[in-house]
């Protein structure tokens, strides 16, 4: 008999298959197929904004970035802090520096819970060596180039740029680069390590459940934090003749994030001596209200909302370009040294992209960079080129409005024409929807990958 089953399945399985694969689509929900084509159109909108200009591949722009880099060692979080043992809290906290057991199950799940991207120092080496050793034959764990200015320098080369990069890194670190970055700094027989902590949205850790999908980053540097490679930088730099130069690292100096609990001591440093030279400022949601809360003057917030609205967003750009571009003027006009005005700031959110680009300057194509960053953000989290809609869905609203000032103006969301863009004062607006990745492949490196790929068609 049980011959006989098998047999019959042999000979009606495949029919039976047909006929499920036919229910499936006869009975699929009709407002499924509405999102569906809603999706597509998006994306193919996006990537015919993208596609309306090039990067010139017969004069590849030039591009010099710094500073420092690192090894990432990725691994699943949640895995590796219950294979070490490592106990449940009921006190998520706020730490600056990691030093034991009790610190990291607290910062974890402070930046957890929300889906915060969170970056900390672990003073312990001993600890964190520890970590690093439970990490290698953590299934799934995987190695890549980290750190701001090699993954920057990686997304540009792509890109279509050549590349100048001031790190100090190891023999094995460089050979892995690609052809058209050239490394300006000392070589180290050990580079610094980041064990990032990656965590899809949903999952569980004790009592808490991330709600997006994030990481969270600590290490124990010895050579990021001095910036050991500017003086070589430097002297390539003036051989090498660049079209931009981006800075980015600096952070390290002082072992803390820039986006969840930066030394105010090194930020009225950055203040002072890099923002005035800067034409251009990116970051992402956590990030700004940071920003702006320095440049009032105020304390900074550990945890911003990781989901803000659009208005929210588009009113603290407004103010960080009016303050910023007000000490700007205020500096050259009581110093002899020339202060650069801010003329383009990039936030990149998880639901979407905002751009201010000021009018008339060199900065170009705004829409068609808006639109780039928007489609590289779905391509580097989901880990391919090729989006596919059926592992991405919009959470931006359908529409929005442009300032949380009552009686503004609101946009709405059209899948023909998604890159919304606007003139006001002296500079353009532009907002781009994000095809949020479903199937999480990497978030650390996101906004750098993000950043870089906006900035190349501008340039």
């Amino acid at each position: 008999m049980e011959r006989e089953g098998r047999a019959s399945w042999m000979k009606y399985g495949p029919v039976v298959s047909l006929f499920v694969v036919i229910l499936s689509f006869w009975f699929r929900s009709p407002q499924n197929e509405v999102l569906d084509d809603r999706l597509d159109t998006v994306l193919s909108s996006l990537l015919r904004a993208e596609g309306k200009v090039g990067v010139n591949n017969v004069a590849r722009p030039k591009v010099a970035v710094g500073f420092g880099g690192c090894v990432d060692l990725i691994v699943d979080g949640v895995s590796l802090l219950n294979k070490i043992g490592l106990a449940h809290t009921d006190q998520p906290l706020h730490h600056d520096l990691i030093e034991n057991e009790v610190q990291l199950a607290q910062s974890f799940a402070y930046f957890f819970a929300p889906g915060a991207a969170a970056e900390r120092f672990v003073l312990n080496d001993t600890f964190f060596s520890e970590l690093v050793e439970a990490s290698r034959d953590l299934p799934g764990n995987r190695w890549a180039i980290g750190g701001n200015a090699p993954v920057m320098a990686g997304r540009m080369a792509t890109e279509g740029c050549d590349l100048l990069l001031g790190g100090s890194f190891s023999p094995e670190f460089t050979d892995v680069l690609s052809e058209h970055i050239a490394v300006a700094g000392n070589i180290v027989e050990e580079p610094d390590i980041h064990l990032i902590l990656e965590y899809p949205s949903g999952a569980s850790w004790g009592q808490y459940t991330s709600r997006r999908a994030n990481r969270y980053i600590i290490h124990s540097d010895d050579h990021n934090p001095y910036l050991d490679s500017m003086a070589a930088f430097a002297d390539k730099l003036k051989g090498f003749d660049p079209d931009l130069l981006v800075v980015g690292g600096l952070q390290m100096m002082d072992n803390f994030p820039f986006q969840s609990g930066e030394q105010e001591g090194i930020m009225e440093e950055l203040f002072h001596y890099v923002i005035p030279h800067a034409d251009s400022l990116g970051m992402n949601e956590q990030e700004l209200p940071n920003l702006l809360s320095l440049l009032k003057g105020s304390n900074i917030t550990v945890l911003s909302d990781p989901n803000p609205r659009v208005a929210t967003v588009l009113d603290q750009m407004r103010e960080v370009y009016r303050i910023v571009n007000l000490r700007s003027k205020e500096h050259s006009d009581t110093s002899s040294a020339k202060a650069k005005p801010l003329t383009r700031l990039h936030v990149h959110t998880l639901a979407f992209q905002a751009m201010i680009v000021t009018h008339g300057s060199k900065w170009k194509n705004t829409m068609s960079a808006t639109a780039k960053a928007s489609l590289t953000a779905n391509r580097h989290v989901c880990g391919s080129d090729d989006i596919d809609p059926s592992k991405a869905r919009l959470i931006m609203d359908d529409s929005f409005s442009v300032s949380q000032r009552e009686g503004s103006v609101r946009i709405p969301l059209q899948e023909s024409r998604p890159v919304s863009c606007w003139d006001e004062d002296d500079y353009e607006i532009c907002v781009a929807p994000v095809l949020v990745c479903t199937e999480v492949y990497q978030t650390a490196g996101g906004g750098d990958n993000i950043s870089a790929a906006g900035l190349v068609l501008q340039i």
